[in-house]
């Protein structure tokens, strides 16, 4: 009898041990899940379509031309937050930027691995700017839930890539904009931990970082659709809002005061 339990309880083990070395612990599942996000975020990648011009491959076709044909004070570089600059935000853009030798490079949608695919092919090819305004990574968070880490790596890299290209521009770094009503929202939650991380890059020269997100929302932190109305993307009002916050800022950038 005291031979079968030993033998019953020695096969149990041996099952636990084979099933156990299979098992990948949970903190360095965690691991690489993190870094195959890092990856993604900071690999450059298109969104142009193999069969067909879509709006994207001819917007990056169109702005590289534009790139090469001035020599620009400011360059907006983002998603569709600043590309709307062209549209919801133009009232303000040309109270603002019109005259001041600006070049919009929002392109709707981008993801830091976007941004940094059209920095190396074209849009930042010769082109010297005095400032960089730099926020992306909402769609990181939106369109496929990168964890803070990795969307912070891919600005990280953009920064990098720009300082390369163009070693004089400094860079004015936004927090990335918040997003969805409420503070414990997890969209809103993971733009507030990356934003955490970014504001760290601003120890690299060149880089000032910037968050003007409290003018965005309610006492309370909630996000009104009186400025973003989809809780996501400034209307005009939103725009002014964003102008008037980071031009302080860029004006000491530029070295307009005085």
């Amino acid at each position: 009898m005291i031979g079968r339990v030993s033998t019953m309880f020695l096969t149990r083990s041996l099952h636990i041990a084979i099933i156990c070395s299979f098992v990948v612990p949970a903190s360095a599942h965690a691991e690489n899940v993190i870094q195959a996000a890092i990856k993604n975020a900071t690999t450059p990648a298109h969104r142009m379509k193999s069969d067909e011009k879509n709006w994207w491959q001819e917007r990056h076709e169109s702005k590289s031309i534009e790139a090469k044909k001035n020599t620009w004070d400011i360059i907006f570089l983002g998603d569709s937050i600043t590309h709307s600059w062209e549209t919801a935000g133009k009232k303000t853009w040309n109270k603002y930027y019109r005259k001041r030798n600006a070049l919009n490079l929002g392109f709707s949608g981008d993801r830091t691995e976007h941004v940094l695919w059209r920095l190396d092919n074209g849009e930042f090819e010769d082109v010297q700017p005095k400032v960089v305004v730099l926020m992306i990574g909402t769609n990181n968070t939106g369109h496929r839930k990168d964890p803070p880490k990795a969307i912070a790596a891919g600005v990280e890299k953009i920064i990098e890539r720009i300082s390369t290209k163009s070693p004089t521009t400094k860079i004015l770094l936004l927090a990335i904009f918040p997003r969805s009503e409420k503070v414990s929202d997890p969209q809103r939650k993971n733009n507030d931990r990356t934003n955490a991380l970014i504001k760290q890059l601003a120890k690299k020269d060149g880089v000032t970082y910037l968050d003007i997100n409290e003018r965005f929302l309610l006492p309370d932190g909630t996000l009104s659709k009186e400025i973003m109305p989809d809780l996501l993307h400034p209307k005009q009002k939103g725009y002014a809002i964003w102008a008037e916050a980071i031009e302080p800022s860029l004006r000491s950038l530029l070295a307009e005061d005085g």
